[in-house]
């Protein structure tokens, strides 16, 4: 079973359509045994980091997401997912992350003829060998939508960049957690090998 935490963020559905439509048993929950029974847990996320963080402690879903990390489980968070696994934001100054990874959400820097948010297709690359990016190829295409960016402080932990107007980390993968900046959901065949990697794992 795939536990899809929900906190009433926007892509919740369609991250479990994509994972049915791959024939994997997943359901979209708060409950705290199902989520702690469950053999994978996926954080998405669409929307504010401020607001994410405060549904999640308003739905008592901080400690059972550090418990599910800490148990071992395959731990997927989908763009502001990745997000909220890091200690901060400059989108809301103040408000600490999970801190389950080391690094910095940064807003995406203002250049003429730059547009922000980033929204569209870009080719990540690939920094090192990462199980969810199996049989992927080195330069792979994904669909963004994001103005705040991850700069993570472990070189190590970075699966791919990508760059607009910056260098993005674009994914992560450290021991048992992977992240993506990118929407694997909506991001066709590409973005479904994504996910059946991490089914599979």
């Amino acid at each position: 079973m795939i536990a899809v935490i929900d906190y009433d963020a926007g892509n919740m559905k369609s991250v479990e359509k994509a994972f049915q439509y791959l024939g994997e048993d997943v359901c979209i929950t708060r409950d705290r045994k199902k989520i702690m029974s469950a053999d994978k847990v996926v954080l998405p996320g669409v929307g504010a980091f401020g607001d994410a963080m405060e549904r999640l402690k308003k739905y008592d879903l901080v400690e059972t997401i550090k418990g599910a990390v800490s148990d071992g489980k395959p731990f997927l968070g989908i763009c502001l997912g990745l997000q909220l696994l890091f200690d901060r934001s400059d989108e809301a100054p103040g408000v600490e992350g999970l801190g389950i990874l080391k690094g910095s959400i940064l807003r995406i820097p203002a250049q003429e003829g730059l547009k922000i948010p980033h929204m569209g297709w870009n080719n990540v690359k690939l920094m090192k060998e990462s199980r969810i990016f199996h049989d992927l190829g080195e330069n792979p295409y994904f669909y963004f939508v994001h103005s705040y960016y991850l700069k993570a402080d472990k070189p190590e932990d970075v699966a791919a960049v990508t760059y607009y107007g910056t260098k993005i980390d674009a994914a992560v993968e450290h021991e048992n957690v992977f992240a993506s900046q990118f929407h694997p959901e909506k991001s066709s065949r590409t973005g479904l090998r994504i996910l059946r990697n991490f089914a599979q794992l």
